[in-house]
């Protein structure tokens, strides 16, 4: 079934991003994403946010589960995950055309609260992967289009913008995801446990790997943070780190000019040749053939936008 206000979330978009690229806007954590032709598979950072699709189509695999999304769904993530992540609908006429915002868990915590006491949100301590996919409805795509509508009247949006961000925080909270989402506010759940295993990594990524620490700090016996993990992310926090590594080697490379090896040291590499099997890995390519390739599709606007 159409969606009622799909085409004129679709126009706000292309009217406050007329250039295929991803666009900051006036609203704090509302940016908007286009693309006027395919991209090529790109290894990107997702971070917790709703992306809410207007046009095209786009591709994510995060370990061996792929996603793809469609004009009218909206896909969430609920943890900083790396991904994999390709545009695989767009052209000139029908550019690829989205929403991102990114979540608040202070006021998804406050609605919850609220909504415990008018009993207006179920609970749940299920435990779901980081990404997924669910058909919007007409009052989500309603509330996307009157917080783009504020673009054109700057001085309503400190004012109105929280209210509808509140709205479709709300919303997400009472759909598909909801029980999933309701873990990011309830800080004993299993997901956060697992999100604060994901922030020491993030921040010891070229240290060895230690499962013991990160057990105590997630607060959970190893082998129970090895499932939920899993579950979460589809990968292990060992695959985990070694993505984190090899996507700041490849920024290392790529802005710093900085040689395969030195960039593999950098990131806790002893071995070059470790460090250039597991970049090909990854990549499809070894460092130096990669980022060329990587310049030539920045420079032709083939690059995946995060």
């Amino acid at each position: 079934m159409a969606l009622a206000g799909l085409d004129k979330f679709a126009q706000l978009i292309k009217q406050n991003c007329t250039s295929e690229r991803r666009c900051e806007t006036a609203i704090s954590g509302v940016t908007l994403l286009r693309a006027d032709k395919l991209t090529e598979p790109a290894n990107v950072i997702y971070q917790p946010s709703v992306c809410i699709l207007a046009s095209g189509e786009k591709r994510v695999m995060m370990g061996d589960e792929v996603y793809v999304y469609r004009p009218g769904q909206y896909l969430t993530v609920s943890l900083d995950v790396p991904v994999m992540g390709q545009i695989t609908v767009a052209s000139a006429e029908s550019p690829y055309l989205c929403l991102r915002l990114a979540l608040n868990t202070k006021i998804m915590a406050e609605i919850l609260m609220a909504a415990h006491e008018h009993k207006t949100l179920s609970s749940s301590r299920q435990l779901g992967a980081a990404i997924q996919v669910s058909d919007a409805d007409d009052a989500m795509i309603n509330a996307a289009v009157r917080l783009l509508e504020l673009l054109e009247t700057p001085q309503d949006i400190p004012i109105i913008a929280p209210l509808i961000e509140r709205e479709i925080l709300y919303r997400l909270l009472n759909g598909p995801q909801g029980l999933r989402l309701q873990q990011l506010a309830m800080a004993d759940s299993k997901l956060n446990q697992v999100s604060r295993a994901i922030d020491w990594i993030k921040t010891h990524f070229r240290e060895p790997f230690s499962v013991d620490i990160l057990a105590r700090e997630a607060n959970m016996s190893a082998s129970a943070l090895h499932q939920h993990f899993k579950a979460v992310t589809s990968m292990s926090p060992l695959q985990y780190q070694k993505q984190l590594r090899l996507q700041e080697a490849r920024t290392l490379i790529l802005a710093r000019a900085m040689d395969a090896a030195s960039a593999g040291y950098h990131v806790g590499y002893d071995s070059p040749s470790q460090f250039s099997r597991e970049y090909r890995r990854l990549f499809g390519a070894p460092p130096r053939r990669d980022v060329e390739q990587l310049r030539l599709s920045a420079a032709s606007g083939m690059i995946e936008l995060a």
